[in-house]
């Protein structure tokens, strides 16, 4: 099982766009995802080393260094939108397998 948390700027439009794709690619998938947050960048930093995946915009990555150091990936995207970028990185990271319902 596993939470994600989804940060964007504000929490607002592009996080809950995002946070139907992470839902649509980790369906597909078939992961174990019991939650899914998404929030605004200020808040993501101060509760992402709660969640066991993080996904935000590129730019962002750094301000998840406390998750990142803990392990927890973090994944950066150029589109926020593109539930094919959300599915190459969860492929790349393996994070497919780890978190495969059984």
């Amino acid at each position: 099982m596993a939470t994600v948390l989804v940060s964007c700027a504000n929490g607002a439009g592009s996080s809950l766009l995002l946070k139907m794709a992470v839902e649509r690619v980790t369906k597909d998938l078939n992961m174990d995802i019991t939650r899914i947050h998404h929030c605004s960048i200020s808040e993501g930093k101060s509760v992402a080393t709660q969640y066991d995946i993080v996904f935000c915009p590129l730019p962002f990555v750094n301000m998840f260094e406390s998750a990142t150091k803990l392990g927890i990936p973090v994944i950066g995207l150029k589109n926020v939108m593109s539930a094919d970028e959300v599915r190459k990185n969860i492929l790349e990271l393996e994070l497919d397998k780890k978190y495969q319902k059984k």
